[in-house]
C-alpha cells in the first residue's frame, strides 16, 4: 500500500476476499481499520483491524471516516464503487492524495455474464437510493435492462410499479447474492411475478415488452402523457420550441411560466445530465409540474413558485431560458440585463399584446421571430375541413 494513500476504497463480491486482486487483498491485510456495512463486514476475516459498521443514513459515515484519517484505513463497497455505488460520494470529500480505489466486478457485469447479454447493449440503472419512476424513460419495447433495488420487498414493488404502466408482458430476472454461496436466480412477468421474499443484495433484469406504451426519444412527446389543466404546450409546437432551445448533456434550462412542466421535463429527458428550474406563479400548476416530472422519471426537476423576473435572483445560471407564461418587457429586459452572454433564450407568444413585445424584443436584441400556424383536420357537415389554431410567434436569441 503506497504511503501516499492513508484511504483505500476496495469493491468486494459476494465471494469475499478471494474474488480479490493481489492488492485489494494487501491493503486489507495490513489495514489498521476496515469499515463497511454489516453485511461486508461480515465476508471478510476479522484478523484484529478494527472494524466500524458504516452507519445508516450514509451521509453519517463520512464525518466518522475523516476522524479516521492518517490510519491506514479499508472501505469496503459492492463491485465497482464508481458505478452506482458509494465511490464518488466518498471521494469527492477528500483530496486525491488521501485515497485509491481498487475497484472490484460490477454487478451490471456480473448480471450480463449470468444471462449471456451483451453489457454494451444493457441499460444499467441504480434505484437502489432513487425513485422507482427513474426507469420510466427507458421502458421500450426490446430494450434490455439492469436495475439495482433497496432490498428485497422492493422487488415486489417494482414489479406491481411495471405492471401499472402497462408493462405487464415484461420478462423479470430477479438475481440475489450473485457470485457467492447464497447466489440464487428467478424469472417471471411482471403482471405475473409474485417474489416478496427475495434477499438483499439484489438486482433485476428486464426484458421490456411495452405494448406501444414506451416514450419517444424525440422532442414532441404526446400531449396525453402530461397531466394539465389545459395550460401546455402542445405537441408540435413542444417540438419546434425545444428545438430552438438546443438541450445539451449537462445544461440547465429555466422553464418560466411552466404550466404543465412539458417544455422542462421534455428538456431533462434529452440526456440524463439535463436540469431544469420551473419557475411557475400558480401553486396549483406548480404542484402540478412536481407531479408530471415524478410521474416522468425526472424527480431532479426543481420546481420554484413565484413569479418572474424577482424570484429569478439567486438561482443557477442558466445555459438556456424558455419563457412559455407570464412573458412582459420587464421580464425580458431583466433577462437580457442578468443573464451571462451565449445563454439561448426561446419566448413564444400568442395574444397580440405577447406578440408585440417579442416584436420590440427582437428589434432591441436581435435574434429571429417566427411564426407558426397549424391546422388539423376536423368535421365540417358530412365532410371535414382544416380548423386553424391561434397562430404562435416564436422568438429566439443568444444573448
Amino acid at each position: 500500500m503506497s504511503d501516499a494513500h492513508w484511504l483505500t476504497i476496495i469493491g468486494l463480491g459476494e465471494d469475499g476476499p478471494s474474488g480479490l486482486s493481489a492488492a485489494s487483498q494487501d491493503a486489507l491485510a495490513t489495514a489498521d481499520v476496515v469499515m463497511g456495512a454489516a453485511r461486508l463486514l461480515d465476508l471478510v476475516p476479522d484478523i484484529g483491524h478494527e472494524r466500524v459498521v458504516w452507519p445508516v443514513p450514509f451521509s453519517d459515515g463520512i464525518a466518522v471516516l475523516k476522524e479516521l484519517a492518517g490510519r491506514r484505513v479499508v472501505v469496503l463497497a459492492s463491485g465497482d464503487p464508481f458505478w452506482f455505488g458509494a465511490g464518488s460520494v466518498i471521494a469527492r470529500e477528500f483530496a486525491p492524495e488521501d485515497w485509491r480505489a481498487l475497484p472490484g466486478v460490477s454487478v451490471f457485469s456480473r448480471v450480463a455474464a449470468r444471462l449471456g447479454w451483451p453489457l454494451e447493449q444493457v441499460t444499467c440503472l441504480g434505484l437502489h437510493a432513487a425513485p422507482l419512476a427513474r426507469v420510466r424513460p427507458h421502458l421500450n419495447a426490446g430494450q434490455r435492462l439492469i436495475v439495482t433495488l433497496r432490498d428485497g420487498a422492493s422487488v415486489r414493488e417494482f414489479a406491481n410499479f411495471l405492471n401499472g404502466l402497462g408493462f405487464g408482458e415484461t420478462r423479470i430476472y430477479v438475481l440475489e447474492a450473485l457470485g457467492g454461496a447464497r447466489e440464487r436466480l428467478r424469472a417471471g412477468r411482471a403482471r405475473d411475478i409474485d417474489i416478496g421474499d427475495a434477499v438483499h443484495p439484489v438486482v433485476v433484469a428486464l426484458d421490456v415488452a411495452d405494448a406501444g406504451r414506451g416514450l419517444a426519444r424525440s422532442s414532441g412527446q404526446p400531449d396525453e402523457i402530461f397531466a394539465t389543466d389545459g395550460q401546455i404546450t402542445k405537441r408540435p409546437v413542444r417540438a419546434l420550441t425545444l428545438s430552438a432551445l438546443a438541450p445539451r448533456p449537462g445544461e440547465l434550462l429555466w422553464d418560466i411560466g411552466a404550466g404543465s412542466g412539458s417544455i422542462g421535463i421534455e428538456w431533462m429527458m434529452a440526456h440524463h445530465t439535463c436540469r431544469t428550474i420551473a419557475i411557475e406563479a400558480r401553486a396549483d400548476r406548480a404542484a402540478r409540474v412536481r407531479e408530471n416530472a415524478d410521474r416522468l422519471g425526472q424527480d431532479r426537476l426543481e420546481v420554484v413558485q413565484g413569479k418572474a423576473p424577482d424570484l429569478l435572483k439567486g438561482l443557477a445560471a442558466p445555459d438556456a431560458v424558455f419563457v412559455g407564461g407570464g412573458l412582459t418587457p420587464d421580464c425580458l429586459d431583466w433577462l437580457w440585463g442578468a443573464l451571462a452572454p451565449g445563454t439561448r433564450i426561446v419566448a413564444n407568444a400568442v395574444t397580440l399584446e405577447t406578440t408585440a413585445i417579442l416584436t420590440t424584443a427582437q428589434r432591441s436584441y436581435g435574434g429571429e421571430l417566427m411564426k407558426v400556424e397549424l391546422a388539423e383536420a376536423a368535421p365540417l357537415g358530412d365532410f371535414r375541413g382544416w380548423k386553424a389554431v391561434y397562430p404562435l410567434v416564436q422568438w429566439s436569441v443568444v444573448r
